[in-house]
């Protein structure tokens, strides 16, 4: 098994498909990193809300947000949007605008050449934060150096198995120093409101990590453990313990269902045994201590998350020997980034990328 440099989280991330067996850069230029929303809903087709659907390049979405507001002549709080998209990538999203009079101005006088409004309908609702159904990527990797046949294995091993549905490095802000500031917030530092949520959301992400690198290290990320809760596939239903038998099997084998670790907050962990033991024994060091503590302070409850992540539709092709080009789908709140790390050391030319 290799390893992650050491993270965010307490402990370095093992990988779990074997040693690294490429190296590459990404993000030589932003269509090397495209992304694109699956849609959660079909446009109502009428109501006070204009749903914008964009490509952008090289223009995070707190900033297209901004110019939208501005073109339309109304305040941030009317812009609405599923999901956070990078600077550094193409990226096709949607956005509302709240218009209570149905009246939009020109809309060829908001695209340019690095935003094109693709599609636009009148709906209902302001588009809330996680309406969407997943996001589709294409990824460019240039400077690949490695055996053909080796990188193709572990690609179509990553496509019948999946791989550790880690949360990203990006969620811990340079150098994972978000971990720190949380720890100085659970300590008594004021923070603002929505840094405070920042915070929440890394501390309970380098748990999970911890929680995951355990059971990846032990060989059970993809497997059950005695008194294990399964999550459903595209969901944030659970059951269980419950003890495995033939049906839970297929399901598993069929990603239907997926092994599951602690979002960490007040209450009794909802795993037993085995699994419970591990769950704890990975967050018992001091910083970890520290950490639950401070969640559970401030009134999260245990959730769960899935421990395994399977890139939907995982299709690969090579311009030339040293380019490969990857595409697959993920599931809303997790992360291309961990797709890539179980191929190699993947540079990136800019810094990586939010959460999609």
């Amino acid at each position: 098994m290799s390893e992650r440099a050491a993270g965010p989280a307490t402990t370095a991330s093992p990988c779990a498909l074997g040693p690294p067996v490429l190296s590459a850069r990404i993000r030589t230029s932003p269509e090397d990193f495209f992304v694109e929303e699956l849609p959660g809903f079909e446009p109502g087709g009428s109501g006070e809300h204009l749903l914008l659907t964009v490509e952008k390049r090289g223009m995070n979405t707190a900033f297209a947000a901004r110019r939208i507001a501005q073109w339309a002549g109304v305040g941030d709080m009317a812009i609405g949007y599923a999901g956070l998209k990078d600077r550094h990538a193409v990226t096709r999203q949607r956005f509302s605008v709240h218009l209570p009079k149905k009246i939009a101005p020109d809309l060829a006088t908001l695209g340019d050449e690095d935003l094109k409004v693709l599609e636009h309908h009148w709906h209902g609702r302001k588009l809330p934060r996680g309406a969407l159904a997943g996001n589709r990527f294409v990824l460019v990797l240039r400077d690949v150096e490695g055996e053909r046949d080796a990188i193709e294995s572990r690609l179509a091993d990553i496509a019948a198995r999946g791989v550790p549905n880690y949360f990203g490095e990006q969620r811990f802000g340079h150098g994972g120093d978000n971990i720190g500031q949380a720890l100085a917030m659970f300590a008594g530092r004021r923070v603002r409101r929505e840094e405070r949520g920042m915070l929440l959301s890394a501390a309970r992400s380098a748990l999970f990590n911890q929680v995951l690198a355990a059971r990846v290290a032990g060989g059970c990320w993809d497997t059950p453990l005695e008194g294990e809760v399964w999550m459903l596939d595209g969901s944030r239903s659970v059951f269980g313990p419950e003890p495995f038998n033939d049906i839970l099997a297929q399901r598993l084998a069929a990603f239907d269902i997926h092994p599951s670790g602690p979002l960490w907050g007040s209450g009794e962990l909802r795993s037993a045994g085995e699994s419970a033991a591990l769950e704890r024994a990975a967050v018992a060091d001091e910083v970890s201590a520290q950490l639950r503590q401070g969640l559970e302070h401030a009134g999260l409850k245990q959730e769960r998350r899935a421990l395994r992540l399977h890139p939907g539709n995982l299709a690969w092709r090579w311009p030339d020997s040293a380019t490969l080009e990857l595409g697959f789908s993920l599931p809303p709140g997790t992360y291309a980034t961990v797709v890539l790390a179980e191929l190699g050391a993947i540079r990136e030319s800019t810094p990586p990328s939010v959460r999609a």
